[in-house]
């Protein structure tokens, strides 16, 4: 039976529109997204069957266009339609950030961060610039390295900072393994950070890890 058989609350779009997306499951999500099924399956069986085969949302969010498109009812305008999705929310992500003191929004910080990082193949050093109001100017990608890590140099930060006339930052960097857990490593480069950026009076607000399921805070475990 097709969708638009199906008793009213029960469809994904008129149960997203009753009770909000969080009442939806992934598929039913997903369901929404697909908008049709094929030959013998719903909109939402398709789903629930790409939801298997790629191990999950997160997976088949983050694939990439080759193994986006080999998935049934996928292809090169479903891949583009999904990467518009992505980038509008990390906009809105970014917009959030750029009205409002992030030292009162942890938690959004943490999600931006997240949606920026976290899929990296490759460890990448990242720097939120900030206004005298604890604002966001912009976020730069400023070092990329292997999965083993990246050279960090104090000094182009300290560039960066200057360029950007901001008054504060907070450092981020994620691990490709996927343990979020601060290194030996992380907290000397914390260290000699903090330091450059103490001579031109840019304050270290935090030193954020992104893992694959946490994002750890130097300054919440007092590292800073």
């Amino acid at each position: 039976m097709s969708i638009a058989h199906w008793p009213e609350a029960e469809r994904p779009r008129e149960k997203l529109l009753a009770l909000g997306p969080r009442a939806l499951s992934d598929a039913e999500l997903l369901a929404i997204f697909l908008r049709v099924g094929c030959v013998g399956k719903s909109a939402v069986d398709l789903a629930r069957e790409l939801l298997q085969e790629y191990g999950g949302l997160r997976q088949l969010l983050e694939a990439s266009q080759a193994e986006f498109c080999k998935g049934l009812g996928l292809g090169n305008a479903k891949y583009a339609q999904l990467q518009a999705v992505l980038e509008m929310g990390r906009r809105h992500l970014s917009a959030a950030m750029k009205a409002g003191d992030l030292l009162t929004s942890p938690d959004l910080v943490r999600n931006y961060l997240s949606a920026q990082l976290r899929h990296q193949p490759r460890e990448v050093f990242a720097v939120l610039f900030l206004d005298n109001q604890n604002r966001l100017i912009t976020y730069e990608e400023l070092f990329f390295g292997t999965i083993d890590g990246a050279s960090v140099y104090p000094r182009e930060v300290v560039r960066r900072a200057l360029a950007h006339n901001c008054a504060a930052v907070i450092l981020s960097h994620n691990h490709p393994s996927g343990v979020a857990e601060p290194s030996q490593a992380d907290c000397r480069i914390t260290q000699r950070l903090q330091a450059a950026l103490d001579l031109i009076d840019v304050r270290v607000i935090d030193h954020m890890v992104v893992g694959d399921s946490e994002v750890i805070s130097f300054a919440e475990r007092g590292l800073l």
